[in-house]
């Protein structure tokens, strides 16, 4: 067996919020990885409750947990977890995941053959229906609606979506990322917070000449929105928010032109119709305020 030294080091970057027992399961984990040559920072993001004890008591091998005195999101929050890894490669990937025992080694596989190869993704399948898919790539963006979908999401893998190969964007649940490409293209935009910063990255990275890549021969189980919920006020503030922001930090003058003609005549109104109708004020006040915030704020 060749010395573990000799292949490249994994940093794997997972954020908790007050959720130490779901990512004490997502340790459990990491327990049953084949590939050795790894670290694991679990990145704490000022949960109510300091997490060190409940996870260093697990005993999970090679992870370290870093506390932070704020909650600075999801976008900063890897940047500050990245700044402190020693890896060759950085595995972003959610605490509300469970690892495959083989995800390292085919996520690492597309680097050594392609050197124009930034960043690769897992097949991301849903933790509570072990036979759906959530993500086999990403269409490409619409850069006139600020819309896009993940390929495959919510069909019954039967073998479909089996090919690897280059895709339009990185799924923020699960991305390898090459050292030299963050060196290259910088880290997430801190600005978005939650929501969008993996394509706004995305976008930076294909502009830089480097290609993004679905690995389908890697497999991770999602166990989606467990930190923020799937109704949230959070939820609804920033996934709006960072759709505007999105747009308006890569479109170009006419894309951005047709992209707020479309925005303000068809999806504000109906958005904020659908929140009236369904009685629910809190999210309609938190979807203003997203609107409010692009009025008045730069967009880099």
């Amino acid at each position: 067996m060749s010395n573990v030294h000799n292949k490249p080091k994994v940093s794997i970057i997972t954020l908790n919020w007050n959720g130490t027992d779901v990512t004490c399961s997502f340790l459990e984990s990491s327990r049953k990885l084949l590939y050795q040559n790894y670290e694991i920072l679990v990145c704490d993001m000022n949960s109510n409750i300091n997490p060190s004890s409940q996870i260093n008591a697990g005993n999970y091998p090679n992870t370290r947990v870093l506390v932070s005195p704020e909650n600075l999101g999801f976008a900063a929050g890897n940047n500050w977890g990245i700044k402190q890894a020693t890896g060759d490669y950085f595995f972003i990937v959610n605490n509300d995941t469970e690892l495959t025992p083989d995800i390292l080694d085919k996520l690492l596989e597309p680097f050594y053959n392609d050197k124009t190869i930034a960043v690769t993704c897992p097949k991301i399948k849903y933790f509570s229906h072990t036979d759906t898919i959530q993500y086999a790539g990403f269409e490409e963006m619409n850069m006139y609606t600020g819309r896009t979908h993940s390929i495959g999401d919510k069909q019954k893998d039967l073998g479909q979506f089996d090919t690897p190969g280059y895709t339009y964007g990185a799924h923020g649940c699960a991305m390898m990322v090459k050292k030299e490409v963050v060196e290259k293209t910088g880290m997430f935009p801190g600005t978005f917070f939650l929501y969008y910063e993996e394509w706004d990255w995305s976008m930076r990275i294909l502009k830089a000449g480097y290609h993004i890549y679905y690995q389908a021969h890697a497999v991770i189980y999602h166990k989606e929105s467990m930190s923020v919920g799937k109704d949230s006020i959070l939820k609804t503030y920033y996934i709006n928010r960072n759709r505007i922001l999105f747009m308006r930090r890569n479109c170009s003058f006419m894309q951005l032109l047709i992209f707020t003609l479309f925005y303000s005549l068809f999806s504000f109104p109906k958005i904020v119709i659908q929140f009236i109708i369904h009685r629910k004020p809190d999210l309609l006040k938190a979807y203003l305020k997203a609107v409010w915030w692009n009025l008045t704020h730069k967009s880099m």
